[in-house]
């Protein structure tokens, strides 16, 4: 595995910023009486995955530290799901659409499942958490 100098080049961080852009143009054909509630909801979720992957990523020095990062990361592509379900089942978007970023989150799930399983292929420093 060739070094990984920043966030910006893990390739679920960049999936998770390309969802979350898929996310920002959907949801500007929402109703307008989903600005304050589904749009900001679904906004805030989408760009929570990269944020806390990007914030993982700088917290790698400390396994269970870069793990619960992760774990917010996983939440918040679920929450993202969530989401799109409920736009789907309102009707704002089409069931292709829903499918497809339904499908992109599963994948960004997956590989952030595989990097909270495998946390030493991502870690560098002190693996006692701090208590070394």
């Amino acid at each position: 595995m060739a070094k990984i100098a920043s966030h910006k080049e893990l390739a679920v961080w960049n999936n998770a910023m390309d969802a979350a852009m898929k996310i920002f143009e959907m949801t500007k054909s929402f109703p307008v009486e989903e600005k304050y509630s589904m749009v900001d909801q679904m906004r805030r979720s989408s760009r929570s995955v990269a944020a806390n992957l990007a914030e993982a990523w700088r917290r790698r020095r400390y396994e269970a530290a870069f793990t619960a990062k992760l774990n917010d990361a996983e939440a918040e592509a679920t929450e993202v799901q969530t989401w799109i379900e409920l736009a789907f089942r309102c009707g704002y978007v089409d069931q292709n659409a829903a499918a497809e970023l339904d499908q992109a989150y599963e994948h960004i799930i997956g590989q952030i499942v595989t990097m909270i399983r495998q946390p030493e292929k991502w870690t560098v420093g002190d693996r006692t958490g701090g208590k070394g």
